[in-house]
């Protein structure tokens, strides 16, 4: 561990710590009067001393709305001269959300990608070979800060260049790749097709996009790591909210710095632990841009409980999918890691898939799942009967050539295409 003392504390000193953190927040919020501060003295909010964890539900929600409704500074709560730096979402959908960060914010950030790379076994003997984006993304800065802090040597390689990648890696002998894990499968797949030796690695901390135990098992195939899930948004932090351990049972939210919820998306009711719902963070010890309980639209479930590692910290399940992301499809509803779930783990087709919904009928919206066989043999008929009989779920099943399905090179995955009118966004289908 990092911190041990943090990391393992026990679960009553730990609540004491979250509320004697959550109230110096709030009378820092209160003070600064801004839109946060007038938003809990309109919930009856007067000071910190008025609020204990069991009350966080009866807070106000922060969304992603507001924080563009503020954009770009107006939820900022230090002056601009403590300002040390400016992040973002990656826009996917809209403009980025922007994040500022002081100093202490950045030595914490660092902090807690430390944590990540140690809980995927590294220490300061360790090379970390950070495929991550550099720039307003936050994965790559981040995980280069945390190796920094943690006393490893860094390889700020960033996205792209796939076969100066695999170079490096055969060359440097990194024992810690960090990167999406839909690049680490391209990653691997490139290192067999170039006969390089990659078995220096030993632990993968992949992150930026939801995905499944069968993806897992995929990379692990390619690469002789063990695939860790790392979780983070801009707006709480950045990587470094929750990672996996060696365990590989469930990711350990740092929650001495952000205090989780899972929440009904539909209601905003807190849902019980082991339930999905959307995940709620409120950040007590960030001084730019704390949040109170801030809703981030994606979907797991809670464990507590110990982990056989030492770990005290509560665990998240792999996020499912975003509350928005989720695909209705006559009547069912999916998210696509469940339906990647299922492709991978049928055995039948290849890791690289791409969901398309076909949406030029207004009647109905159709469902095609565009991929590779993994052998010589259609596995369309199966695949439809699968996915029927796992999910409810009726799809079209596009078995491409070799190769058609479009590689990760840079940034994330994108496994959903949206099919309106026009040409058909892959060849071959119709």
């Amino acid at each position: 561990m990092f911190d041990p003392k943090a990391e393992a504390m026990s679960v009553d000193e730990r609540a004491a710590l979250q509320r004697h953190r959550l109230w110096g927040m709030i009378d820092r919020l209160l003070a600064a009067d801004g839109p946060q501060g007038r938003w809990l003295r309109e919930a009856g909010i007067e000071g910190g001393s008025d609020v204990h964890l069991d009350d966080l539900p009866r807070l106000p929600f922060t969304t992603k709305q507001q924080l563009w409704d503020a954009y770009p500074f107006g939820m900022v709560a230090v002056p601009q001269d403590q300002v040390a730096a400016v992040h973002g979402s990656s826009g996917t959908k809209g403009r980025p959300t922007l994040v500022a960060y002081t100093r202490a914010d950045l030595d914490l950030w660092a902090s807690m990608c430390a944590r990540s790379l140690a809980c995927a076994g590294a220490d300061t003997g360790s090379l970390v070979h950070n495929a991550y984006g550099y720039g307003l993304f936050t994965g790559g800065m981040g995980i280069h800060q945390g190796a920094v802090k943690l006393g490893a040597t860094v390889v700020p390689m960033s996205g792209g260049m796939t076969e100066r990648q695999v170079r490096m890696i055969a060359d440097l002998k990194p024992d810690i790749l960090t990167c999406t894990p839909a690049y680490a499968l391209r990653l691997g797949e490139a290192a067999a097709e170039a006969g390089a030796d990659v078995s220096s690695l030993k632990a993968g901390i992949f992150g930026a996009e939801p995905w499944s135990e069968e993806l897992r098992a995929a990379i692990q195939a390619v690469l002789p790591v063990k695939a860790l899930d790392i979780y983070g948004l801009s707006e709480i932090i950045g990587p470094g909210v929750a990672t996996e351990c060696l365990e590989q049972d469930g990711l350990h939210v740092n929650e001495d710095h952000f205090i989780v919820e899972a929440v009904d998306p539909a209601t905003g009711e807190p849902v019980p632990d082991g339930t999905p719902g959307e995940l709620v963070f409120t950040t007590p010890t960030k001084q730019a841009l704390p949040l109170v309980r801030y809703r981030t639209g994606d979907v797991a479930s809670l464990t507590r409980g110990d982990c056989d590692c030492g770990r005290t910290l509560v665990r998240m399940s792999k996020v499912m999918g975003r509350a928005d992301d989720m695909l209705v499809v006559r009547g069912v509803n999916v998210y696509p890691s469940e339906i990647e779930r299922v492709l991978l783990g049928s055995g039948l087709v290849g890791p690289h898939y791409q969901i398309v919904v076909d949406r030029r009928a207004e009647a109905a919206v159709r469902l095609v799942v565009a991929c590779e066989a993994a052998g010589e043999d259609d596995p369309s008929d199966r695949l439809v009967r699968l996915l029927k009989a796992d999910l409810g779920l009726h799809a079209d099943i596009a078995v491409l050539p070799a190769g058609d399905v479009p590689r990760v090179e840079v940034g994330k995955a994108v496994r959903v295409v949206l099919w309106n009118e026009g040409a058909p966004p892959l060849p071959g289908l119709t």
